[in-house]
């Protein structure tokens, strides 16, 4: 029914099927992209007339707002491609820093970013621990370089021997000098002249010079190990940042807070701590006289009146002086070489002259050495002196406090020093000269006042200091 003879359908059921997708297409309203309630609309293979056109029209709509997008961003600022472009660049674009942001990155720049090593000790100890050892490792190393780059030793050789054959002989098995002043029994140069039954003073030290000022400089920063060891960074956690007073109000408030909240509950903990450094510095005094002896020992007994002996050579007459760098620190001496046998059997022995250029480097070091020593052993001594005076008598805890920070009022020192042990005096000290001034006085104004309305907390019984 409804079909030809050759299966095709008949022409007016055709028409008919047409008809009613045509009245369907109507009622149905069309997608943009050509689909109606989920299926495609087509009429012989193809899509349906209403169909394309809108699909053609919203691609027409579609290529003008594009086009319109593309040549008025540059001019529209309304737009939103160029509102999204200008949000783009603001966040982009560096944000104003605050005052305080910028005054704490110099801060940190400036301090290598961990912050300035606090003061933990007084100057005469880093003079001792800091600088000494700083100018003995100096020292050490300009003659361990001379070693190794220029001659030590330089000898004057004959054919029969090599230069070098002749100069590192005389290196390892040292060189000496001959007892007696220049032009006597036909000397012409101090110490080099016929042996004959003279003493011979024999110098191996240069070898050692280098190896020598290198365990000096260990000895002096022993002290200063020791000490940071006991410390165990105690101030630098009590600082946290306070030593510049950048920061914030309520930042200041909070850390003052910590500061005081320590200090009331270890009040009268802290003289082993304070006993401590003073026995560093002890051994700080008994390092530098050790020293003394020490390199006298080195020098054959030589170097306790050298600088003395430096001083008389500058004040003494010109003409008949002698000269007790160039006693103790020969740079022309003699060298005993080995048996060697001759053309005809016989046993020649050779001795040779060298000069010691190191040893120009040497005197200079070392008469330095002897003045400082000195200076630093006087001001060590002056500062053990110093601390005994601080642990007998509270008037001068009280009086050093206050010629050192101005800005605490004189009851507020009186009521901490009457109230604490010196221990907490010393702490104290050294935080303030760590702190801020402002922030430290601050600090003792209120300490001094919890002080005097709760003495008696933790210290029941215990008589003031």
């Amino acid at each position: 029914m409804g079909k030809t003879s050759g299966g095709r359908p008949d022409p007016g059921v055709r028409a008919h099927r047409l008809a009613h997708r045509r009245r369907r297409a109507a009622l149905l309203p069309a997608h943009p992209m050509g689909k109606t309630s989920g299926c495609r609309q087509e009429v012989g293979g193809r899509q349906e007339v209403g169909v394309r056109a809108i699909r053609i029209a919203n691609r027409r709509d579609s290529g003008i707002s594009w086009g319109r997008r593309a040549r008025g961003a540059g001019a529209r600022t309304g737009g939103v491609s160029a509102g999204a472009g200008a949000w783009r660049r603001r966040e982009r674009a560096p944000q104003p820093r605050r005052p305080m942001e910028i005054l704490t990155s110099i801060y940190a720049l400036l301090s290598g970013g961990q912050g300035v090593n606090p003061k933990i000790d007084s100057v005469a100890f880093r003079l001792h621990c800091g600088a000494t050892t700083a100018a003995l490792l100096a020292a050490s190393a300009a003659l361990t370089t001379r070693h190794l780059v220029g001659n030590p030793i330089d000898c004057i050789h004959t054919r029969d021997i090599p230069e070098d054959v002749l100069n590192t002989y005389c290196w390892i098995h040292s060189t000496f000098t001959v007892a007696g002043e220049a032009g006597s029994a036909g000397g012409a140069y101090p110490g080099v002249r016929s042996a004959g039954t003279s003493p011979r003073r024999y110098g191996k030290y240069y070898q050692w010079v280098a190896f020598t000022l290198f365990f000096q400089a260990m000895l002096f920063y022993a002290p200063r190990w020791l000490w940071k060891s006991w410390e165990g960074g105690k101030i630098r956690a009590l600082m946290m940042d306070l030593d510049v007073g950048v920061c914030t109000e309520i930042e200041k408030k909070t850390k003052k807070k910590l500061i005081l909240d320590y200090l009331w509950e270890n009040l009268r903990y802290h003289n082993w701590w304070a006993y401590r450094y003073y026995l560093c510095e002890g051994l700080a005094l008994v390092n530098v006289i050790g020293q003394m002896f020490l390199m006298n020992r080195f020098f054959d007994g030589e170097f306790l009146t050298f600088g003395l002996d430096v001083i008389a050579y500058m004040e003494s007459d010109q003409e008949d002086r002698i000269d007790p760098m160039i006693y103790i620190f020969p740079r022309m001496v003699k060298c005993t070489l080995f048996n060697k046998f001759g053309s005809s059997g016989e046993v020649e022995r050779h001795d040779a002259l060298c000069i010691l250029p190191l040893n120009v480097v040497n005197e200079k070091i070392y008469v330095f050495l002897w003045f400082w020593f000195v200076i630093l052993g006087i001001l060590t001594f002056v500062t053990l002196v110093y601390r005994l005076v601080i642990i007998f008598s509270p008037r001068m805890r009280v009086y050093m406090m206050r010629m050192r920070f101005r800005l605490v009022r004189r009851d507020n020192v009186d009521t901490i020093v009457r109230r604490s042990k010196m221990g907490d005096w010393y702490l104290l000290y050294i935080l303030g000269e760590n702190l801020d001034s402002v922030i430290f006085r601050d600090i003792m104004h209120e300490f001094a006042n919890k002080l005097n309305h709760n003495y008696q907390h933790h210290i029941h019984g215990v008589p003031d200091a």
